[in-house]
């Protein structure tokens, strides 16, 4: 039997695969592969600007983050119905089962709904009965996250948060995403400070294409629990400090920040370093369908890449347990199934 290089990197993959894991950031809009793009654009009787899944795919050569989020909105179009959301739901969940992802939190953009005239209760309906079905299925527990949308008005965020009022008890938490160049987190001050009141967690992207100062903005002004991306931390030594200090998590996506020119090449991401500096860092797949890799697919990335050994991918297991939403005892019990693994 081979005891060479190519037998431990298959040793290494299949732990990877075996190892119980969490993710933190992952937007369900972003699980729409181009093949369930077409299927859903014929059953909803809508005309897309391409021709077939390989011109889908072919368009995939991003320049920055507004280029995909322009494809990200049109490919949204096609979905429609409860249907539409439960069965993008589902297929997200049974992904995370076949990559024993065993706990998922993911982001939904509602604004992107409502203002193509989808009724709210449409999009929400939908993917809870996908989560549903995907816990009974697949075994896999999952919580919704919902973003507004940074490039519109607060005023808009207050009165997406306004419609969700009936689904509170089924939200986790609110976020924020979208395009970060001009649109700060401190312009959504009031309506995250409603939310907190609500009872809610708050979470936000920031530092991914913004500056470090984004991420201040969000945890002073937002007073969020996480940092989603978070990556442009070490242009402000303070700021990783603190990071460091109070357990911020960073739900960090490489291969998203790879196709979005966050960083030339994946050797060159700052990840390894923020693990060693002592950041709860975790590992997420963000908009996979998009950027070419499910969650597994990142972690087998940023291993070869920065030479993560089994140590330092236990300990990104381990922070993304302690970074989420779920209870004390289904975190001690994962911790404890992530531990035995080790």
């Amino acid at each position: 039997m081979s005891t060479g290089p190519q037998s431990t990197h298959n040793a290494d993959d299949a732990f990877i695969r075996r190892l119980p894991k969490v993710e933190l950031h992952l937007h369900i809009e972003g699980t729409l592969e181009p093949e369930m793009m077409f299927d859903l654009a014929d059953r909803n009787r809508v005309e897309l600007s391409y021709p077939s899944v390989e011109a889908i795919r072919a368009a995939y050569d991003f320049e920055d983050l507004q280029s995909f989020l322009d494809l990200y909105y049109q490919g949204m179009a096609v979905l429609r119905t409860e249907r539409d959301f439960e069965e993008l739901t589902r297929a997200y969940l049974r992904r995370c089962a076949a990559e024993n992802i065993v706990h998922t939190e993911m982001f939904f953009d509602p604004q992107a709904h409502t203002e193509r005239g989808i009724p709210l209760e449409t999009v929400i309906d939908g993917v809870l009965a996908g989560m549903a079905g995907g816990e009974g299925d697949f075994g896999v527990t999952s919580a919704l996250i919902l973003c507004f949308l940074r490039h519109l008005s607060e005023d808009s965020a207050r009165n997406t948060l306004a419609q969700a009022r009936p689904y509170l008890d089924r939200l986790a938490g609110v976020g924020l995403d979208s395009a970060e160049a001009g649109n700060p987190p401190e312009k959504f001050t009031h309506v995250f400070r409603e939310a907190r009141e609500l009872g809610l967690p708050v979470v936000a992207h920031a530092g991914e294409e913004g500056p470090a100062d984004y991420i201040w903005q969000a945890l002073e002004g937002l007073q969020v629990r996480r940092i989603d991306h978070g990556v442009r931390c070490t242009e402000d030594d303070r700021l990783v400090e603190y990071l460091a200090a109070h357990r911020i998590p960073l739900t960090v996506c490489p291969l998203s920040n790879i196709k979005l020119r966050v960083f030339d090449r994946l050797a060159d991401h700052n990840l390894a370093s923020l693990l060693e500096r002592g950041l709860c860092v975790t590992v997420n797949s963000d908009d996979p369908a998009y950027f070419g890799g499910y969650l597994e697919e990142n972690l087998i990335a940023v291993r070869d890449a920065l030479g993560l050994s089994r140590a330092q991918i236990v300990q990104l297991a381990l922070n993304a347990v302690e970074a989420s939403f779920m209870s004390d005892d289904r975190k001690a019990e994962l911790t404890g199934q992530i531990r035995e693994q080790a």
